[in-house]
């Protein structure tokens, strides 16, 4: 570093860091008019399949269908990243939910809990 002739120090690297404006989403505009990414359209698709009435999204089939779909991707992802705790923790709260879903479907509904763990074959 050097000293300048007004007795300020010369610095390699500014002391300022320039400000950006960073968007995390893309505004409503710019949405329109594009196609569903991948991963939406397989939730759609699962959502349709198994809807118990038409707009259905909340009832237990299809939560219980979505859980065992992102757990399945996450135990494909573990095979590859050994390491990732942290998603594996995620991975256990997933499960805990879906074991939760589905003892109440057995409880309350049994016809339409044993359809469920046959289509989706989760049962052996």
């Amino acid at each position: 570093m050097k000293r300048l002739a007004d007795g300020n120090v010369e610095r390699p690297f500014p002391l300022t860091v320039p400000v950006f404006r960073v968007r995390f989403r893309p505004q409503k505009e710019e949405c329109r008019g594009k196609p569903m990414s991948l991963a939406a359209t397989r939730k759609k698709e699962t959502i349709t399949k198994f809807a118990v009435h038409e707009g259905d999204t909340g009832s237990p089939e299809v939560q219980i269908a979505l859980l065992t779909e992102r757990i399945n991707y996450l135990t494909e992802h573990f095979k590859t990243h050994v390491k990732d705790h942290h998603s594996r923790r995620g991975l256990l709260k997933l499960v805990g939910q879906r074991r939760r879903l589905l003892d109440y479907l057995k409880r309350a509904h049994l016809p339409r809990y044993r359809v469920l763990i046959t289509n989706l074959g989760i049962r052996k």
